[in-house]
């Protein structure tokens, strides 16, 4: 998809509704619930993390998201697609001022490159108690991503006509803290399996999109 006609639609969707657990549900592992509840006590205590699904021009001028594939580390989203940012911190003005700051130290984005459109909604993450706060932007201009080694192992540039295409919704096997595997829903771009959090608010994305594009 052109980038001029993404734009010109895309605006839209700061009118719509935010469609919340019914697109996160059709994204969501079947062991989310279960664990989420076992986790209700300690939702007023979750540490807060703001995400950005930034939408931008490449070369060609057409449509992409970039996405991060995070470093192997000893953690529970260690070597997991996702989006640029990170935990809330106190210079920070609030949330979407995160999602911000962590694009451009994750992966170059300068903030004056960046319109937010739409605060999406937030979703609890059980396994590391976070709650996540995604929004959705646009970059007018081409970018020139700068990855931050120490945390980012590869930067993913996602065309946008890959993303809205149900063919690449899939079903994939993955391990469990449990210790057994289990069938989720999964998006599957350039070669990724993209499952989880970042799947569901992925899912609320794509489904907005789809109303105004």
């Amino acid at each position: 998809m052109r980038f001029d006609t993404f734009l010109k639609s895309v605006v839209k969707i700061k009118h719509l509704q935010l469609l919340g657990e019914q697109s996160h549900a059709k994204m969501s592992p079947p062991y989310r619930l279960e664990l989420a509840e076992k986790m209700k006590a300690k939702h007023k205590n979750a540490k807060t993390a703001g995400v950005m699904a930034l939408f931008y021009p490449n070369t060609e001028y057409e449509t992409y998201l970039v996405l991060i594939l995070r470093k192997t580390y000893k953690g529970v989203h260690s070597a997991q697609v996702g989006f640029p940012g990170g935990k809330y911190e106190e210079v920070d003005r609030d949330i979407m001022d995160t999602a911000l700051r962590e694009t451009e130290e994750e992966v170059g984005v300068p903030v004056s490159a960046v319109q937010v459109l739409k605060p999406m909604s937030p979703l609890y993450i059980p396994p590391s108690n976070f709650m996540v706060y995604p929004h959705v932007a646009v970059s007018e201009v081409k970018l020139d991503f700068i990855k931050q080694d120490e945390e980012v192992e590869d930067i993913i540039e996602v065309n946008i006509d890959s993303f809205l295409d149900d063919a690449n919704v899939i079903t994939t096997r993955v391990p469990t803290s449990f210790n057994v595997e289990v069938d989720v829903p999964a998006f599957k771009l350039n070669g990724h399996i993209v499952w989880g959090a970042t799947a569901m608010m992925l899912g609320e994305i794509k489904d907005l999109l789809k109303q105004v594009l």
